[in-house]
């Protein structure tokens, strides 16, 4: 059972993204640089969720080389391994092992409802793997590895930290859990993600910047070298509306071009929608083409320095690895007690 005594100091919080395709605007801007702004305040745990990336069909050639370029970047955008957790999941035996336990508890049908398995499903047809289908438990092995208090969410996750959260509470704590007051797993709370959370495309102002969009004019990548940036900028769907502005739905690439310049520039919402009120396109793009440049151009610089320097992201990968199964390890066993399991002596 979880014990008051062994609750840490601080919140703890845990997060991770896949390492298929490379990380983009929204992956940095949506999620890892508010992971950057909460390792001060709370005990954090980035991962690298490679067993997630098996899910659907990949290429075994690129995983681990995709595996250590996720966590260059990490490191990269500010993650500091002195104040942080940073590993990879897949070397963390105690995320399957988990899994296959809440597996055993976990009702088929709350799997089959969930909106992203539906979705990727019909885009998979008779090729959908079972490990699809439970791709939200082994997310939520994840989270509850940790005893997690906060897990930061966008709108795509909220079902899946549900999820998460009913297996924890009415699966495991309420049919094994002899006192109330000491459940088995801790119930993990969503963190709002400040501004910021939702980086749209460059193509569809309606749409999420995506990793998985074919056609990659669709996002900026944070590896992607200045020239590149600024194609992709100009090519960006607009509309022939003179002005820059937030909140108007009929213009929702207007309002998301604006809210990267926001973001990248520093200016904040206020001042950025200032500034672009009465501007056209044609001055507007070049400005946030060399705004996103010179926020990533520190990004790329560490990045470089971190894969030219393989044994220190290898010792930080090693150092997390060991850091995050002494955690995993303790939770793990107190499941495997309470649904009867011998002991490991």
């Amino acid at each position: 059972m979880i014990q008051p005594s062994t609750a840490p100091a601080r919140p703890r919080v845990l997060s991770g993204v896949q390492p298929t395709g490379a990380l983009h605007l929204g992956n940095w801007l949506g999620a890892i640089r508010n992971w950057v702004d909460l390792q001060d305040s709370h005990e954090t745990f980035f991962c690298v969720v490679d067993l997630h990336a098996i899910t659907v069909p990949h290429d075994p050639k690129r995983l681990a080389e995709d595996t250590l370029t996720t966590a260059a970047l990490y490191l990269a955008c500010g993650i500091d391994p002195q104040r942080a957790t940073v590993f990879a999941q897949s070397q963390v035996s105690a995320h399957s092992e988990l899994c296959w336990l809440l597996n055993c508890v976990t009702p088929l049908n709350w799997l089959e409802r969930m909106i992203q398995f539906k979705e990727k499903a019909l885009k998979q047809g008779d090729n959908v793997s079972v490990g699809l289908l439970d791709y939200p438990v082994l997310m939520a092995a994840d989270i509850l590895l940790y005893d997690a208090d906060l897990v930061p969410v966008g709108e795509d996750q909220k079902q899946h930290l549900e999820l998460a959260r009913d297996i924890a509470q009415q699966r495991v704590n309420a049919r094994y859990a002899p006192d109330p007051e000491h459940p088995i797993l801790k119930v993990p709370e969503p963190l709002i993600l400040r501004e910021g959370a939702r980086v749209m495309s460059l193509i569809d102002g309606s749409a999420k910047m995506s990793k998985s969009d074919p056609n990659e004019g669709s996002r900026i990548t944070l590896l992607d070298p200045p020239e590149v940036i600024t194609r992709k900028i100009k090519r960006a769907k607009t509309d022939p509306v003179m002005g820059l502005e937030f909140g108007n739905p009929e213009r929702p690439e207007a309002d998301n071009l604006l809210g990267l310049y926001a973001l990248v520039s520093g200016l904040g919402r206020e001042q950025a929608a200032a500034a672009c009120a009465s501007m056209g396109w044609g001055a507007f793009k070049p400005l946030l083409a060399e705004a996103t440049v010179e926020a990533l151009r520190p990004l790329q610089q560490r990045y470089g320095e971190l894969r030219s320097d393989p044994a220190t992201l290898e010792a930080v990968l090693r150092d997390g690895r060991e850091r995050a199964s002494a955690v995993a390890g303790v939770t793990l066993q107190r499941v495997r007690r309470a649904l009867g399991f011998l002991a490991l002596n």
